[in-house]
Order: C-alpha cells, then structure tokens, then sequence
C-alpha cells in the first residue's frame, strides 16, 4: 500500500450519510445532486442505443459527433472552442484526474482555493504532489478571495492552481475581471490552471450567455488551462458518468492516450444520451436554474431566521452553506442531527479545515416543502439543546 494513499481521509459526506442511509424518516440533504430523475428524451437515447446494440468501444476521446456538439455548445456561451479541444471522459471526477495525470510529477507544487470538493485536494495528494491551500474567508456568511494572498501562494515553482467556481460547498464564484487577473499571473510563474467550472450553467445572476463567468471568456486556446465540464448537473445526469474537457489542442492527443489507460472510453449509449442532452439543453437546464433559484430563495431566507445561523444566498451551484453558532465540530453534529433530527447534511469539514463549524445543505429538491420540513428539523433539534 503506498502510504499516500493510506494517508487519505475517507469522506465524511459518506461518512454521515452511512449512518442514515436506509431509514426512510430522514431528510437526506447530504449529497450534490437533485432528487429529479433524469428527462425522459435523454434516457430513451441511452434506452435506444442498447437497443442499437451499441455495446462496444468507442474512440478515446468521445463520438466524434459527441465532441463536435459539445464544441458548438461550448462555442454559443464562451467564443470559438474547437472539437479538436474536447474530450469526453467518464465523469467529471475522471476528467480532473486525467488532467492532474497529465500535468503533475510527484513532487509538484499546487495550489488549491478552498473549502472545496474534497476530491479536488486528494487528488493531487495520490499523485504525490506537494499541496498548498489558499482559503476563501466568510465575511458575513458569503466566502470571499483574497487575491493577493493567492498571488502570493502562485510563484514559478508552482505547477498547477486547482480552482472551483462557482463553488462546492461555499457558492463563491469568481468575477471576470478576477479571472483575468489570475491568468495573467499565472502566464507569468508559468502555472496550468485546472477549472472546476461544473456549475457555470446553475448561476442565478443575469448575464448575457446565462452562465457564471468562465475562464473560457477570457484565455487564449493555447494558454495553460484545462476547464472541465460535467453531465451530472446542469442535465440531471449524475448516475450517467458522463464528463469532458476543454484544454489546448497540444494536449488532447496525450490525454486520449490517458483515458486509454484508465477507463478506455466512455459508453456508447451514456454518450448517446449526452448527445442527445446538449443538443436540447434548452429543454433542461434553463428549468434546472429557475427551479434551483426557487429552492435558494425559499431555503436561505428561512435559514438566517434560525437564531445562531450565519449564511448567504449563494450565486451559483445547488447549495446553501450555513454556519451554526455554538456548534464547532461539523462531523459530530452532522451525525447528530442525522441520529437525532432524521435531517442529513454535509459537515463544513469534509471541504476544507477552515470550514469546521459549517454545514452545507445541497436544495436540488423537487418539492420545495422539504426544504421547509427540513429547517423545521433543525429549529427543532436547536430547541431540544
């Protein structure tokens, strides 16, 4: 066993819904994704393709038809993006790995923005990479940067910065001008930027493109950054392991050489399915966003009405992170509340040590009166203190 990989903690997502998985009184809030099933017209692609008998290998880097809409997809919201840029991968999760197997030797420094998904600070820890952490800072229950604490962090010796925004768990998301910023450093120290941006589609603020402020919008194709995308989100597709990855054209054919050696390919029908997806991505995510801004307005407000709760209507993603005053071990009173209340939330620490005391609340439900149900909860259990 490499000891890097027995230094890894075990997730303490799962740790807490392991102790309430299985009961049927309990309000599970734990997990990042919406209750909603899959569209019908996206499942039947998937459906068909089997029926097809598409059953075999495809090419490394996705359907060719596949990489061609998601390049046009990507191109209506970001400028002129290529297929020659894309790959598909199996899962979001996989295309971060692939993107850290390409670009980090053990012993590289990186650079990550936290609290975030855990994933996203062990995987440069399997890797045997050198971990550095830049925490975001709560000012009245919203997470800010301190850019030039980032500056700081990012030199000539680091070789990769690992960012998420809009972000897991906090909700921050980083403005245009701030991500201009950062790349201009980063094309001076010589540094890869890896963007997290899964959830630039399930932003609340106007814009013109009616997604959160991307890296896209402002690099060059040949600058180092690698942005991934995930199925899971914006298309209700989390089951499905279904990702892809935009990133210089010199890099795609050594990353298809990766993705030979960790999955082969994605599957025929998930990808059919994908296809299917981007291509009437008006039928869904336009109504994923609006139900998400219900669920965010109807939560947060009963939330900071709670005595002792800090928190911010996040700009983007599917979660409200909330501090709980009094209460500074995140994991045990995850459990308790679990145990005790039959309510089931993320504990702060899982993302970050600087979010211990925290809890996050991921509000993907179709019934808005759980959510309701689920502060009832909380007060409740508050009560009985």
């Amino acid at each position: 066993m490499r000891q890097a990989i027995a230094n890894l903690e075990e997730s303490k997502i799962r740790e807490v819904a392991n102790a309430g998985m299985g009961r049927a009184d309990v309000l599970a809030f734990w997990f990042g994704e919406s209750d909603e099933v899959t569209p019908d017209f996206i499942r039947e692609a998937g459906i068909e393709s089997i029926r097809r008998g598409e059953t075999f290998y495809s090419h490394n880097l996705g359907l060719p038809e596949l990489r061609e809409a998601i390049a046009a997809y990507a191109t209506a919201l970001h400028g002129n993006i290529g297929s020659e840029r894309i790959a598909v991968t199996s899962s979001g999760v996989s295309a971060l790995m692939l993107a850290m197997q390409a670009l980090l030797d053990a012993g590289d420094e990186v650079v990550a923005i936290t609290p975030v998904w855990p994933n996203l600070t062990a995987q440069p820890l399997i890797l045997g990479a050198k971990l550095k952490r830049v925490s975001l800072r709560p000012q009245g229950g919203a997470w800010q940067l301190d850019m030039a604490e980032l500056l700081a962090a990012v030199t000539p010796t680091t070789k990769l910065l690992i960012l998420n925004a809009p972000n897991n768990p906090t909700g921050w998301t980083l403005t245009r001008e701030e991500q201009q910023t950062i790349l201009d450093h980063c094309r001076n120290t010589g540094t890869w930027i890896l963007a997290d941006e899964v959830y630039e589609r399930l932003y609340f603020e106007d814009t013109p493109n009616r997604c959160a402020p991307s890296f896209l919008d402002v690099a060059s194709p040949d600058d180092r950054l690698v942005v991934v995308h995930s199925f899971s989100k914006s298309f209700l597709m989390t089951g499905w392991r279904l990702g892809w990855m935009v990133m210089p054209a010199s890099l795609t054919r050594q990353v298809g050489k990766l993705i030979e050696f960790n999955t082969s390919c994605a599957s025929v029908f998930t990808q059919r399915a994908g296809l299917v997806a981007v291509q009437r991505t008006e039928e869904v995510t336009p109504r994923v966003v609006a139900h998400l801004k219900a669920c965010r307005d109807m939560l947060v407000p009963l939330l900071q009405a709670v005595p002792g709760v800090q928190v911010a209507p996040a700009r983007g993603g599917m979660y409200a992170f909330f501090k709980l005053d009094g209460f500074d071990d995140s994991l045990d009173v995850a459990k308790r509340l679990v145990l005790e209340a039959g309510l089931g939330l993320a504990p702060g620490n899982a993302f970050a040590p600087e979010a211990q005391g925290w809890l996050r609340w991921c509000f993907a439900s179709k019934d808005l009166g759980r959510l309701r149900q689920g502060v009832e909860r909380l007060q409740g259990w508050l009560a009985s203190r």
